[in-house]
């Protein structure tokens, strides 16, 4: 008796399609859609490694007030770098509509005297 063969589901699918259908409707905005999650994907994966630094130097705390003082510079930091992630976020979302409208429009425009009397 052979093994049983793996069936690809809806999502195995529908993933590729969806990103063929994207990129032949619009590469530029796929690109910066892939951009975005790129940057968020980098942006998750160091706010993850400075929690597991900021853990190490709380345990490694003494007393009390090296624990407050440790806690508070932690906040401090993540609530500038979660501000200035979303800064860049939203800039990067700006330019790709724009770039994205940019190429979605057609280079042929009429002129006024073009239209037939």
């Amino acid at each position: 008796m052979g093994k049983p063969k793996k069936t690809k589901t809806d999502a195995d699918i529908a993933t590729p399609a969806f990103a063929s259908a994207m990129m032949a409707v619009s590469p530029v905005a796929t690109k910066a859609w892939l951009d975005v999650l790129s940057e968020s994907t980098r942006f998750v994966a160091d706010r993850l490694q400075q929690d597991l630094d900021i853990q190490k130097a709380m345990l490694a705390c003494k007393n009390p007030t090296e624990l407050l003082q440790v806690q508070t510079e932690f906040f401090q930091k993540a609530i500038e770098q979660y501000t200035d992630e979303a800064k860049r976020l939203f800039e990067m979302m700006s330019k790709a509509t724009e770039d994205t409208i940019k190429d979605v429009q057609s280079g042929h425009s009429r002129e006024y005297n073009d239209v037939p009397l």
